[in-house]
Order: structure tokens, then C-alpha cells, then sequence
């Protein structure tokens, strides 16, 4: 049996491979399709072309990552599968809050977050036990010391390319001809919903297109980091509040 100890030093196409042929259907590639979350996915589908390949829809994606949603479909002939929030959990939200509330402040934004993102993932992993993303630490400080291999309530997450730079992954999708999200081509240097995702300029870093309004708050939307301290609090009564009713 693999250690964790020697996961950590595969290759990551190695990592990758270990995984889909260790767990099989009970493997998944989560992926918000962004650069990373292609090259992931793209070296899965070398090694199954049946892959499982789990998404994120909230309901306030841009037109683009449904274009490149099929580009998937059509180039891999992967059936991705979208994973929606729960219609009562998202409708109190908004009769609450608005449609809008994640710019009213971070708590309300991390409670979008939480509706729209963190729970629907959590029940979408239910039945698997390892599952792989696209973080690397050069996305920016929050990530810096992303591990390559953790245990996720029970699982297995892995971050293939979690020490690979930037223009590895740019040269992975040169060389292999995968296909990259249209946003990039605008200047896009991460990609999320629509209402908080902007183009950068040059000096900026990846990720300061995403929630750039705020101040304080961290360019994580709960996935892999949660909140804590000041922010966490307030979002859990928020949270507590919508789903009493």
C-alpha cells in the first residue's frame, strides 16, 4: 500500500494516476475548469476517459464556462456532472438577503459562498474517497502551504499540481492542446461566478479579481479554506437563520 509519504513524491500525472486507478468510480476531478483544473482533468481522461468529473454550478456562473463546460463534453466526451445548490437553502438566502448580498460585506458574502458552493460540494462527495483539485501555492498567500495530499473528512484531496508554477501549467496546455477557459483570452486570471470575478491588470496578483471590493477579507470562497474568527461567526448565524426557516 502507497504511503502518504511517498504520494507526496509522484509526479504529478503519477499522483493522478495512482488516484483513478486506486478508487475508480469512487475518484472524481472537481475542477471549475480554470487552467489548473484542465490540465488535472485532461490527465485523468489519459488514464480513463470515463473519469468522473464533478462541477459547481450556483446559478451565477458567466455564459463562458458553459462554453467550455462542452468544449469538455465534445473534446473528451466526458458527461460532467453539474452540481446545483439546494433550491430551499438558495431561495431563503436571497428572500433574505437579495440576490446581491455578497457585496453588502465579507460575512455575506461567505455565506453565498456556503449556499452556493460549500454545501452542494459537500453533498456531492458523499460515495467518494478521493477526489482531486487544482490549487497550487503560487495562486497566492492563502495557498502558499497547500499540501499535495490531506485527509478531507474522510477522504482523500489531492493538489496534483500543487507545486507546479504558472508557465507549467501554461506549457502543459500548449504541449497537449487542452482546451483553457474563454475568459482568459479578456485578461481573466481566475475565474469564478460572474458578479465577483474581474479582469486583472499587470502587477496584480492571480487572484485579485475575485471579491476585489472587499477589504479584509480573503480570496477564498470556503472551499478549501474556512473561515475563521471574526468573519466565521457571523456566517454561521446567517446560516442558522435560513435554514430554521
Amino acid at each position: 500500500m502507497t504511503t502518504p509519504a511517498e504520494l507526496e513524491t509522484l509526479s504529478a500525472q503519477a499522483l493522478v494516476e495512482w488516484a483513478v486507478k486506486t478508487f475508480g468510480s469512487r475518484f472524481a476531478v472537481v475542477t471549475s475548469f480554470q487552467y489548473e483544473g484542465m490540465v488535472v482533468l485532461d490527465m485523468a481522461a489519459r488514464i480513463n476517459p470515463h473519469v468522473r468529473v464533478l462541477t459547481l454550478d450556483t446559478g451565477r456562473l458567466p455564459a463562458e464556462t458553459y462554453d467550455i463546460i462542452e468544449m469538455v463534453r465534445q473534446r473528451y466526451g466526458i458527461t460532467v456532472q453539474t452540481i446545483a445548490p439546494d433550491t430551499e437553502e438558495q431561495q431563503g438566502m436571497v428572500n433574505r438577503f437579495g440576490p446581491n448580498l455578497f457585496y453588502e460585506s465579507v460575512p455575506h458574502r461567505r455565506l453565498c459562498c456556503e449556499i452556493r458552493k460549500v454545501r452542494p460540494l459537500s453533498r456531492a462527495l458523499k460515495g467518494i474517497d478521493a477526489y482531486t483539485v487544482g490549487l497550487r501555492r503560487g495562486q497566492g498567500e492563502s495557498r502558499e502551504n497547500v499540501g499535495r495530499v490531506v485527509e478531507d473528512r474522510g477522504r482523500l484531496k489531492l493538489s496534483p499540481l500543487a507545486d507546479w508554477s504558472r508557465d507549467q501549467v501554461l506549457e502543459y496546455t500548449q504541449i497537449h492542446n487542452v482546451p483553457f477557459h474563454p475568459l482568459y483570452s479578456r485578461a481573466y486570471t481566475s475565474i469564478g461566478c460572474a458578479p465577483c470575478t474581474r479582469a486583472t491588470t499587470a502587477g496584480e496578483s492571480e487572484r485579485a479579481g475575485r471579491w476585489w471590493w472587499e477589504e479584509g477579507g480573503s480570496s477564498e470562497c470556503g472551499l478549501h479554506f474556512s473561515a475563521t474568527g471574526k468573519v466565521e461567526r457571523p456566517v454561521d448565524v446567517m446560516l442558522r437563520e435560513i435554514l430554521s426557516n
